[in-house]
């Protein structure tokens, strides 16, 4: 099968990934399942890889196969799966868990001390087929096709994810910020429409993804021009915000996030390569909070699953054919990939 490899990290911009024929998985354990891929999404993250920036994190051996946002078609089961079968579409949750641990026990899927990371720490699905196990698939409704939703498994989980746990303080009356309104950040202003009663302000620098973001549901939009926090400050009667949800966490969107903050509120990060550097005694004085957020878990997908099934959140996309996986990374890296990239291999649904 085919398969977009990394052999070495820093590679040149435009030749980042090498496409070429590489042996098919096969369920060799009981639960294992194997995916035929009908779209895989593109995400930031696979940049950072790239940059050579998780190496340390992960230990993963190099070539390896990238690719930890994928839905499609199963195609191979283990002998002991029962929850899937051939022909079944699905959604992949981007770890595979075991099951067993205490993290797992508790449905906090992510935290699971025993499992693997398609795409990041073992081969992922920008490939014609990907190995995964039986506890990461969320079955379709027939509404819904591989292409147009697998960049939820993480990028729209991750967005959830965070919304959910700030939907516990947006009671109505109350404002969130959205910085960001890019590939996580457009899916994000759709769950705090469909999750809360919060007004939503949306801070960009792209005048593009401010007009998505007023049509997906921002009830006001700020551009980035230096003056950025005061007029969130401005919207909010110079209290600030409840919650301030980042999609960026690097050039100046963390200084921005604490400046608009109200007492008490909370500062979500999702976005990363920046560094947090906030005095103790702001943080004891103002009783602001900052949370962490690390994809979702399997309930989070399985809800966000109905969520698109009802039309309430959808992906703004551009597809391209997995032969050309260097060019969309290059536009995504270049900023002129609107939304998520999905790529598709060849046979798979255009």
């Amino acid at each position: 099968m085919k398969a977009a490899r990394l052999h070495d990290y820093h590679h040149d911009n435009h030749q980042r990934l090498v496409l070429e024929e590489v042996e098919e998985p096969r369920a060799t354990d009981p639960f294992d399942v194997i995916v035929r891929i009908g779209g895989a999404g593109l995400c930031r993250t696979d940049l950072h890889i790239v940059e050579g920036q998780w190496k340390e994190k992960t230990g993963v051996e190099l070539p390896y196969t990238l690719g930890h946002e994928n839905a499609g078609w199963v195609h191979e089961v283990g002998s002991d799966v029962t929850n899937v079968a051939a022909g079944d579409t699905v959604i992949v949750h981007p770890f595979m868990s075991c099951g067993f641990c205490r993290a797992c026990r508790a449905g906090d899927d992510m935290h699971c001390s025993d499992g693997r990371f398609p795409g990041i720490s073992v081969d992922g699905g920008f490939a014609d087929l990907l190995r995964t196990n039986a506890r990461a698939l969320v079955k379709l409704d027939p509404s819904l096709q591989p292409k147009d939703v697998a960049a939820l498994a993480d990028a729209g989980l991750t967005a959830y994810h965070a919304v959910k746990k700030a939907a516990t303080i947006l009671y109505p009356g109350t404002k969130a910020v959205v910085i960001g309104a890019g590939g996580l950040g457009h899916i994000a202003i759709q769950c705090l429409e469909a999750l809360t009663a919060a007004e939503i302000v949306v801070v960009d620098r792209s005048e593009a993804a401010l007009e998505l973001a007023k049509e997906l549901g921002a009830d006001y939009t700020v551009v980035v021009d230096g003056t950025q926090a005061a007029k969130v400050q401005e919207l909010t009667d110079g209290s600030g915000p409840e919650a301030v949800i980042d999609f960026v966490g690097e050039g100046g969107a963390i200084e921005d996030a604490i400046a608009m903050l109200r007492r008490a509120g909370t500062y979500y990060v999702i976005g990363y390569g920046g560094v947090l550097n906030v005095p103790t005694i702001d943080i004891i004085s103002t009783e602001i909070n900052f949370v962490g957020n690390l994809v979702g878990t399997y309930n989070d997908l399985a809800e966000l699953m109905t969520l698109a099934a009802q039309g309430k959140v959808s992906l703004h996309t551009s597809t391209y054919p997995l032969d050309a996986i260097n060019d969309a990374m290059a536009d995504l890296d270049a900023g002129r990939l609107q939304g998520r990239g999905i790529l598709l291999p060849e046979g798979a649904a255009a």
